[in-house]
């Protein structure tokens, strides 16, 4: 069950409020000048997901090295977690401005065309500013982790997570035509879209201090 129940984290990951409304700007990245080119943007996905993946990973093994110490300390790194959370939400809702996130933001619009290397290296750099904000699900999988002590199933089990994570994003890629009318919509609406999406984002973060 552990198994499973870590893959559908990875998946409740993908819609919470810092990823899926931003899925269209992470596509036209994928894309890049290619606005058309379907398989540009499947393979810059897969690059994306493996980016990702990687940091996950290392956190597993740090997670199951340090299980005893997490295990213990939980209440306080779900305050953390919550705290940053709620500050993640305010920044996404424009009423606080958290610089460094609006600089990765800012510079990440300039990536007008991506690689598979080079997208390797921005799901790398989008797991780093995730991690807050995918807090619930990932300190859930990490705890676990921490609680079994086990290097192996802390490996398998974040590989799940992230596949779990990662299949929407490729899926969207594949199905870029279908979706087109969906994203179109969520960059009309996208300043609605941030407002409601911070909103969730600091409920999440008053849930984790206080759950």
């Amino acid at each position: 069950m552990d198994y499973v129940f870590t893959f559908l984290e990875g998946i409740a990951s993908f819609i919470s409020p810092c990823i899926l409304p931003m899925l269209p700007i992470y596509i036209s990245y994928f894309l890049g000048e290619d606005n058309k080119k379907t398989s540009k943007a499947v393979i810059n996905s897969i690059g994306f997901v493996l980016g990702f993946t990687i940091i996950f990973l290392l956190l597993s093994i740090f997670a199951s090295k340090l299980g005893g110490i997490i295990s213990s300390n939980i209440k306080y790194f779900k305050i953390l977690f919550g705290i940053i959370i709620i500050f993640l939400g305010l920044n996404y809702m424009e009423l606080i401005k958290i610089k460094f996130l609006n600089k990765i933001k800012s510079a990440n619009k300039k990536s007008k065309d991506l690689n598979f290397i080079k997208s390797i290296i921005f799901g790398m750099l989008f797991s780093i500013s995730w991690t807050p904000c995918i807090g619930t699900f990932l300190s859930s999988a990490l705890l676990l982790i921490a609680k079994n002590q086990d290097m192996l199933k802390g490996i398998i089990l974040m590989l799940l997570y992230s596949i779990g994570l990662g299949i929407p994003f490729i899926v969207s890629a594949i199905l870029l035509e279908k979706l087109k009318e969906v994203f179109n919509f969520i960059k009309k609406h996208y300043d609605i879209v941030k407002k409601i999406s911070g909103a969730i984002l600091i409920i999440m973060g008053i849930y984790m201090i206080f759950s």
